[in-house]
Formats: structure tokens, sequence, C-alpha cells
């Protein structure tokens, strides 16, 4: 019986690597799912809620429950996307039960991509083939607030023509946290080079994440400084079949 999955792509992803929400969609397919979008989606809401804008992130928040309502899986290529919906939305509902009541209903169909991959479907092996030596970078999100390490890892190693050389301090921040880049600007490019430096000791031709958004901070840096590495999103490593 095919399983059927709703599919929330991130504001970043959609309005700066809408290939990597094709690529997710390519890669569940590949594993046997049916891909539900409605495309009524908006932001969750996190870029508001860790600016102190919590009433403009409670209305996304209310209308998140709303437009995911069919107890299907939410399937979230981004670990803070997903961290945040889990850990953070049931503070807009304190006051409100029936708000609550519906988001505990949603609250475990939540799952970021590579956990869902791993964890849930057992698929691992998409018959993919990346010809080139990278490294790996760990969000904050990632590794903090959602909890995954081991799972991107496993789908690499899957993946032929493929060569994994960890970083050194590959659990540091890249400097990105939201508005913390445009805040801190310049301890966020003392992050962010520290990151890139660290990758290019490994001898890696792409830095790749599961997280789109430390992706931007990193390929900023990268490409303002002319550096002769490039970055990608683990679903378009997936993808690559």
């Amino acid at each position: 019986m095919t399983k059927s999955v709703n599919l929330f792509i991130p504001c970043f992803i959609n309005q700066l690597f809408p290939s990597v929400g094709w690529d997710t969609i390519k890669i569940l397919e590949k594993a046997g799912v049916k891909v539900e979008f409605n495309p009524e989606q908006t932001c969750c809401g996190q870029p508001h809620f860790n600016s102190g804008y919590w009433k403009d992130s409670a209305k996304m928040a209310e209308e998140f429950i709303k437009l995911y309502s069919n107890n299907l899986p939410i399937i979230i290529p981004s670990a803070s996307c997903a961290g945040y919906i889990i850990k953070h939305y049931e503070k807009h509902f304190e006051k409100n039960q029936e708000k609550l009541d519906a988001f505990s209903e949603i609250k475990s169909n939540i799952i970021e991509l590579t956990d869902y991959l791993v964890n849930y479907l057992r698929f691992t092996d998409f018959g993919a083939s990346f010809p080139h030596r990278i490294t790996y970078h760990d969000s904050c999100s990632a590794l903090r607030e959602y909890g995954i390490e081991k799972e991107p890892r496993t789908l690499l190693n899957k993946v032929k023509n493929l060569t994994l050389t960890e970083m050194n301090e590959r659990d540091v921040c890249c400097g990105f946290g939201g508005t913390f880049m445009i805040k801190f600007a310049p301890i966020s490019t003392a992050m962010v080079q520290q990151k890139v430096e660290n990758a290019l000791q490994t001898g890696a031709e792409y830095i790749v994440s599961s997280e789109a958004s430390c992706l931007i901070n990193i390929n900023s840096y990268i490409e303002k400084n002319n550096i002769p590495i490039k970055t990608a999103h683990i679903a378009t490593v997936l993808a690559s079949f």
C-alpha cells in the first residue's frame, strides 16, 4: 500500500532553493511515497518568533494547524522548521485549550526529511551517484533542537562514488542564526569563515547539509570570497539518480 505524506516546504527553500523542493519530492516518490502539497501553505513563523513578533508567528501557527489536519505525516526538509514547530508552537496556545488540543493531534506527525527516510521508511539507498568528495555540516537546530546526526550520514554513505570526510569542529555553528547574521554580521562572518576553512582542510568539493538556511550563509561567504568549494542540500545529492 502506497504511503501518503504532506510536504511542507520552508519559505527559504521556496524563495531561494526551489530545486531542493523538487528534489525532495523526487526522493520521496522514489521511496514509494505519494506526496501531497497544499499550495495554501505559508511560513512556519520561525523568523517572526525568533525576532520577537509572537503575534505574527501565532497566526502562522494557527494556519499551519488548519492546513495539516488530515493525520498524514508532515515531512519537512529542514530540522530548524520542524524543531521549531515541535518545540515552540505550544507556547502560542497556552491560553487556548482548543488550539492546543488541535496541535497535540498533529504534533507527532511532524518529521524532518532524513529522519523520516531512515527511521520511519527504512529506505536509505536511492541508487544515487555523486562522484565528489564532500564534508557534512550539522546545523545547530538539527543537532540540538530536533536531534538528528546519524541519519544524514546513513543516507550519504549509501550514495555511490561519494567520499564523505568529516571536518574539524563539525558541530560548531556556521553563524547563520536567522537574523543573527544581519544583526551581528562581523561575528557571523568570522564563524562562517571558520566553518569554510575547516571544510577546505578536508579537501572536499562540496559542503552538504540538510539545512538550507545554513547553506544561505555558507554559500554567500563562498561566493563573495571566490572560494573553490560548492554547497548542496542533501536532498539534491540523494536525487542524483
